[in-house]
């Protein structure tokens, strides 16, 4: 198994658990999101957006030029992610780890 298919499962199985997480208004990810001052009805959206990622870099199997795609979308939602943690939330840096890992392996895919 090489690192591009290791880096594809973990965002698939990374986002997934987000996606469910937002799409079921779990109580941690609604306290977070208050925090982030962002409105409930963006949590589906976001989540939307999660999933539609997943889709991509499954269905890349099959049709690789949805990597990048996928990816981009992906980075950027954690550039997002990001953003809220750091400047919306005031976070610590520590809240803010995991969306730079999925960043850091979106970006990698990309680059691939």
């Amino acid at each position: 198994m090489n690192y591009i298919v290791i880096g594809q499962l973990l965002l698939v199985v990374m986002f997934i658990i987000s996606a469910s997480m937002k799409f079921a208004r779990t109580r941690s990810m609604v306290r977070h999101w208050k925090e982030y001052r962002y409105p409930m009805w963006f949590m589906s959206v976001t989540a939307s957006l999660e999933l539609l990622g997943v889709i991509g870099l499954i269905a890349a199997v099959w049709i690789p030029e949805l990597l990048k795609a996928a990816a981009l979308l992906l980075a950027v939602l954690m550039i997002g992610a990001m953003h809220a943690h750091f400047f919306r939330a005031k976070h610590k840096p520590v809240m803010a780890l995991n969306a730079l890992l999925m960043f850091v392996i979106a970006a990698a895919l990309l680059l691939t």
